[in-house]
């Protein structure tokens, strides 16, 4: 999965881990079908103030994902598997609220894609409604081999009705490795349970960004303010793993390193927008 993807929004990092200026994800086409439905937000989606965590967020995503498979005629792919996902929380999305979750295909090649998710509430009681803009780079695997398998022609048509994008390669926006643990750094256990693990035997990925929540609580400004997370998944995290979060101060926000006896599994970096 080496080699370039045409140029795209986006924050990145260059070869030396320097941060460039995040920019806005790629708008909405004016014309074509998407896949879209109608979610309420629980309490087991929010935190102590209301607000729609990320796990909730990514929850949300894998949900609207699988149903838009599920509603396809013919033999489509089944089995998907994220390899990045980048969640840009512009206005909050509160408790209660019914959202609107809207899905497109932004960039796509023959057996992977990007798609965006756009997340809406209405207002209320006076506040704004909020607004979640979201892209996730998808892996179509074969459930026999575990290898990438390439998209049917019945799910292509559907994925190609709103994008001209048709030579995506994976190239990493998040470059920078793991600090050294010194007293710039701060790590922490992140324990796992046997419900984070998901029928691939994996941790899911949902469950990383509740320690990206756990930063965030932590550092009330830059939450309170519009902010982007990204998290690229490296590795798989297996059952039993002795699994350790190691954050540091970055150019404008915080990375999160997850690591597995000193190797990395995964990478996520939070940093405010505008």
């Amino acid at each position: 999965m080496n080699g370039q993807v045409p140029a795209r929004p986006g924050a990145a990092e260059s070869a030396d881990g320097a941060v460039s200026a995040p920019e806005p994800l790629q708008p909405m086409p004016e014309s074509g079908p998407m896949f879209e439905d109608r979610r309420r937000v629980r309490t087991g989606d929010v935190d102590r103030d209301e607000r729609l965590r990320l796990d909730g967020v990514a929850r949300f995503l894998q949900d609207i994902a699988f149903d838009h498979i599920a509603q396809m005629p013919g033999d489509v792919n089944p089995v998907w598997v994220v390899r990045r996902s980048v969640i840009d929380v512009l206005r909050p999305i509160r408790w209660h609220s019914e959202l609107h979750l809207q899905r497109w295909c932004s960039a796509m090649s023959t057996r992977w894609a990007t798609m965006r998710v756009r997340l809406t509430s209405e207002e209320t009681a006076g506040a704004p409604g909020g607004l979640i803009e979201t892209e996730a780079f998808w892996i179509s695997i074969n459930p026999e081999t575990g290898a990438p398998m390439r998209i049917s022609d019945e799910l292509e048509a559907d994925l190609l009705a709103r994008t001209t994008e048709h030579r995506l390669r994976w190239r990493p926006m998040l470059t920078a490795a793991a600090p050294a643990f010194t007293d710039g750094t701060d790590e922490q256990d992140f324990a796992l349970r046997s419900a984070d693990i998901d029928p691939m035997r994996h941790l899911n990925n949902a469950v990383y960004l509740q320690a990206v929540e756990d930063l965030l609580a932590e550092e009330p400004a830059l939450r309170s303010a519009p902010h982007r997370v990204i998290i690229e998944y490296l590795r798989p995290v297996e059952p039993g793993a002795r699994l350790r979060v190691r954050s540091a101060a970055t150019d404008g926000g915080v990375g999160l390193w997850f690591l597995v006896d000193g190797v990395e599994h995964a990478r996520a970096r939070v940093q405010r927008l505008g």
